[in-house]
């Protein structure tokens, strides 16, 4: 188990803070089958998803990230949870299973390049472009039906938190001239993140 740091509780909190007292886990990277299959739903809401949900926030902070699925420490379950600024810099926590991904469409619908990485492809960074928008609707720890929505880093989370749980990692959604820049950045980061990271950082 690892100490880390967790930053003060956001004001945008529509559901409720995230879970405490979880362990850190070591973080599956790409590859790995669970990584790359549609992720089985939830249907239990008991003290083993809530002890689930609180090991990925402990996962999310030690690794610097600002949202973790499950499948990125190796458990095949519908469910992310995430802690990240909108474009105006607000921070907004949540936990979503089973999430259901809204996008613009039509006049509504821009799209935004910027830089993406992954807690599972860790110390690469590329291009990757996206719609400046989302939302998503699913179910919290209890079963209640939640909602959230932004733009920025909010809406790119969101969108790429819920590809995890369909089996796409963000790789997938690049060029192979990108994706081949990728992979040449995180071959030469591989000493900073060895297989236990961030448990053996």
């Amino acid at each position: 188990m690892s100490e880390t740091a967790v930053p003060p509780p956001p004001e945008h909190a529509p559901h409720g803070q995230l879970p405490t007292g979880g362990s850190v886990r070591a973080i599956t990277r790409w590859g790995e089958p669970v990584m790359h299959r549609v992720q089985e739903p939830v249907s239990t809401y008991d003290d083993d998803l809530r002890a689930l949900a609180a090991d990925m926030v402990a996962t999310m902070y030690a690794a610097d990230g600002v949202g973790l699925a499950a499948c990125q420490i190796g458990v095949d379950r519908s469910i992310f949870v995430f802690d990240c600024p909108d474009a105006s810099g607000e921070r907004t926590v949540g936990v979503v299973c089973n999430p259901v991904l809204t996008l613009p469409e039509g006049k509504d619908r821009q799209i935004d390049t910027d830089l993406e990485g992954c807690l599972s492809y860790p110390g690469a960074f590329v291009d990757c472009s996206r719609p400046d928008h989302a939302a998503v609707t699913g179910t919290g720890l209890d079963g209640e039906p939640v909602a959230f929505e932004g733009d920025g880093l909010l809406a790119r989370c969101l969108q790429h938190e819920t590809d995890h749980l369909q089996g796409t990692v963000f790789g997938d959604r690049i060029a192979t001239k990108a994706r081949k820049k990728l992979t040449k950045e995180h071959d030469r980061a591989v000493e900073e993140y060895p297989a236990g990271w961030p448990l053996e950082a």
